[in-house]
């Protein structure tokens, strides 16, 4: 991941946030005007966009992944009322946020932009490859933790 910073003519912006969209897995474009004000600045963060060849295909889709996950609201009070924001705390957020992107969850909706961003959170906290992508990268931790969290304790 890496952030972008451009100046632009204000009459470039759309085509500059286009272009930015066709090339990068790119975040929220944040448009300010510059010092002059003649200009837009642009910043956003950013990752490169991810080829069949660099992906993992191993990895669950979002319907295997969140198969047996919690019903969102009682997810949002247990991210509101959780104190500890350790890596449980951001797995969950970037994998509810994963889930109102792609749609899974009627009434409630994220843009891609905010789960990419907190996918790409996720994969800084646990120092993953950047190769991967970020959102398959949740899906993939997600399945594997609620299996883990699944398993009978071992009574030895």
């Amino acid at each position: 991941m890496f952030e972008i910073r451009i100046i632009c003519d204000p009459a470039d912006t759309d085509h500059v946030v286009a272009a930015l969209d066709g090339a990068f897995n790119a975040g929220t474009v944040t448009v300010y005007p510059s010092r002059d004000g003649e200009k837009n600045r642009l910043y956003l963060r950013a990752d490169h966009k991810h080829t069949p060849e660099r992906d993992r295909t191993d990895w669950p889709s979002a319907l295997q992944a969140y198969a047996a996950a919690p019903e969102p609201g009682g997810e949002l009070v247990w991210l509101s009322n959780t104190g500890d924001r350790g890596r449980e705390w951001w797995l969950r957020r970037a994998a509810l946020m994963d889930r109102m992107a792609s749609g899974l969850i009627p009434g409630y909706t994220a843009s891609s932009s905010n789960a990419l961003d907190l996918a790409t959170r996720l994969m800084a906290l646990d120092n993953a490859f950047d190769g991967y992508n970020p959102r398959a990268y949740v899906r993939q931790q997600y399945a594997a933790w609620r299996q883990q969290e699944q398993r009978p304790e071992s009574p030895f």
